[in-house]
């Protein structure tokens, strides 16, 4: 099935991604949503991960921590709570604050909010995995 689709991606910074795509794969919240052109009407919960998208044969990434998307009329919206292109993260900044993360879970004292490490480790690996998948490209 040949054609492509309207992708829009914004996030509370404003507009990341306004462009025609082959192909896309979302972090829904119940695993990885594929969508091709003149996909059914949906709107689905996301979570924390790696959004792709196909463009002109070249597939790109964005770390994504969660929102909603919604295709309808051979247009889809992601509205992500943070939304960033794997070519735009900062490599190190992402690890260090894996590490970070990693080492808050590991100390498991009363004054540790587990439930928020393990979501800042959640984003970061997904930085992580958005970023070197992009450096692997190029």
């Amino acid at each position: 099935m040949a054609g492509t689709f309207a992708l829009r991606v914004v996030s509370p910074q404003g507009n990341v991604l306004k462009d025609d795509v082959e192909f896309m794969v979302l972090p829904s919240e119940a695993g990885e949503l594929g969508i091709l052109p003149n996909h059914a009407p949906l709107i689905a919960g996301l979570n924390v991960g790696v959004m792709r998208y196909t463009k002109d044969g070249s597939t790109q990434r964005l770390a994504i921590s969660g929102g909603f998307v919604e295709v309808a009329d051979n247009q889809v919206t992601v509205l992500a709570e943070t939304a960033e292109p794997g070519g735009m993260i900062d490599l190190a900044r992402a690890l260090a604050a894996k590490e970070r993360a990693e080492k808050r879970l590991s100390m498991r004292t009363g004054e540790i909010d587990v439930r928020r490490a393990e979501l800042a480790l959640r984003k970061a690996l997904a930085r992580i995995s958005a970023a070197e998948d992009e450096a692997k490209q190029h």
